[in-house]
């Protein structure tokens, strides 16, 4: 079991697909800061995700990752029952898991298009499915990781602006539909700073955000934690976490 932010002992369990590095890491480790149990999930980072599992349980945290691509609705259905079997419960889904790729629509080839959708909008549809009757019993949350770029159309980046401008529909379908067991919430980052970020294009943008520089992970794993842990009647809302670069 983990300790909730009060120190005391609790059972629940919170799922993060994409858990094995980056911004999944740190909601995973925010979320067991938070008092939760860890299930995190992969599809080819196995090595990243047994670190981040080990970083977990080095702080008192019960972790488990488990394999599964979001694509694929077989995947997905064995992946969210060895999740039940292991953990016993779920209380908490953030869809993190997510594609990020430069092409241009003049030149874009349909396996392009397909995977930023694929990914983006139809897996985070398929995990939520297999996961909501246990979210519905636990009175649950489910948080989606979407992007600044769903309210933008930037040149060079139009399919995966669209199937974030998706993501974002989906959360208020789903809010619609899953209440008043279920909230539904969507967290949208700005630039976030990354190891492997492209310092260019960092600079650039940090020039141009009010706050006058970029997103950390653990900022974007805080406005997670709120929705998990927030108020129930917080519902269908996107929150950006971009520094006022949307206002821009």
């Amino acid at each position: 079991m983990g300790e909730d932010a009060r120190g005391a002992k609790t059972d629940r369990v919170a799922v993060v697909t994409g858990g094995a590095r980056r911004l999944g890491r740190a909601i995973a480790l925010e979320l067991g800061a938070a008092g939760y149990r860890l299930a995190i999930t992969y599809r080819q980072s196995e090595t990243d995700a047994g670190a981040t599992v080990a970083e977990l349980c080095a702080a008192g945290v019960e972790a488990a990752a488990f394999r599964m691509d979001v694509r694929d609705e077989t995947s997905v259905t064995a992946a969210a029952a060895a999740v039940m079997e292991r953990m016993g419960r779920v209380d908490a889904l953030v869809n993190n898991s997510g594609v990020f790729a430069a092409a241009r629509l003049d030149t874009m080839t349909i396996a392009q298009w397909d995977e930023a959708f694929e990914v983006n909008a139809r897996g985070t549809m398929l995990v939520t499915r297999a996961l909501l009757s246990e979210l519905r019993r636990q009175r649950g949350r489910v948080v989606h990781i979407g992007s600044l770029g769903g309210g933008r159309g930037w040149s060079g980046y139009a399919h995966y602006c669209a199937s974030k401008a998706a993501l974002e529909a989906l959360t208020r379908g789903m809010a619609r539909e899953f209440a008043p067991e279920v909230s539904v919430n969507c967290v949208a980052p700005g630039w976030i700073e990354m190891p492997d970020s492209d310092g260019r294009a960092g600079a650039h943008f940090a020039a141009k955000t009010p706050m006058g520089r970029n997103g950390r992970a653990e900022e974007v794993a805080a406005a997670v934690r709120f929705f998990v842990t927030g108020p129930e009647f917080v519902t269908g809302q996107v929150l950006a976490v971009d520094g006022g670069l949307g206002l821009v």
